[in-house]
């Protein structure tokens, strides 16, 4: 992706400061999904950085992943799976609690969405503090999905998500705060 490519995403990202409470400053990328070849840059971005590897499934997580990962599995061809918040998925699941910065959270995926040695990439808008992107990918693992990697569309590295993934495959982010 070429740096030109990266501003015009980057400048379409939208600041809301006190979102969703004060001292929050928001990345909005509504702008972004709004505009048919920003996406198309952003999904593009994404799959490049994964390169030619072969992928069998995308992972998207609760709600934004979804529109990545769904986009990323059409450009490369791939299943979709969806990992969803306790309780919305229809079939038997697969689940794991994991710890938030106050409290705790649940995430699910079907338990046969993800063949043992299918090759998968997990991807999301956003990489933060790494704890819900930490839970999918120890769902993969568990599924003994062969992890080909993560692709972000936004890290934000002050928090230190990147850290909470080491050893789970190779970590890509489109743009970085």
């Amino acid at each position: 992706m070429t740096p030109a490519s990266l501003d015009r995403l980057r400048n379409a990202i939208r600041d809301v400061p006190d979102f969703p409470q004060p001292g929050i400053l928001f990345k909005d990328i509504t702008p972004v999904l709004a505009d048919a070849e920003l996406i198309k840059l952003a999904i593009d971005g994404m799959a490049e950085a994964i390169g030619d590897q072969k992928v069998d499934k995308v992972v998207g997580i609760d709600a934004r992943g979804f529109i990545f990962g769904a986009l990323l599995a059409a450009r490369l061809g791939t299943g979709f799976i969806p990992a969803r918040k306790k309780g919305k998925l229809p079939w038997r699941t697969r689940g794991i609690d994991y710890a938030l910065e106050y409290g705790t959270n649940s995430i699910e995926m079907h338990e046969d969405a993800i063949a043992p040695g299918e090759r998968v990439v997990l991807a999301d808008d956003l990489l933060a503090t790494g704890g819900t992107a930490g839970a999918v990918l120890e769902l993969m693992r568990q599924a003994q999905a062969d992890i080909v990697g993560s692709v972000f569309f936004i890290e934000l590295a002050f928090l230190g998500g990147r850290e909470k993934l080491a050893g789970l495959g190779p970590i890509h982010s489109l743009l970085t705060y």
